[in-house]
């Protein structure tokens, strides 16, 4: 079986990123609600369908999984190695696209509306 390459999951939606940015501890769902929430500064507020179907996404494609002793009632979440290779294989796509860029957006003027 050939192994998962981080890079066929790129690139994430921001809110993907943000999720799994959240993940670098164990969070529950409403932990990463919180934490995604926190970490854009109110700009990406998830409500439970879109995070627990992202979530369900994620897990069976390994790039998170499930934690928690037995009995606990909530289901905590944290990245895998695969997940984690994900997150750092994105972040090095969106610095290149600032790096290759920056040049060009600081030379357009904007005017004034």
């Amino acid at each position: 079986m050939k192994k998962a390459s981080p890079t066929q999951y790129l690139p994430l939606t921001h809110t993907t990123f943000y999720i799994l940015l959240s993940l670098t501890t164990p969070l529950h769902g409403y932990g990463i609600m919180q934490k995604v929430e926190e970490m854009s500064k109110g700009d990406v507020k998830l409500g439970p369908g879109t995070l627990y179907g992202a979530l369900s996404k994620l897990e069976k494609q390994k790039i998170i999984a499930k934690t928690g002793e037995d009995g606990e009632r909530r289901k905590s979440y944290v990245l895998t190695e695969l997940g984690k290779q994900v997150v750092k294989s994105e972040w090095n796509r969106l610095q290149y696209l600032v790096e290759i860029s920056r040049q060009k957006v600081e030379s357009i003027e904007v005017e004034d509306l």
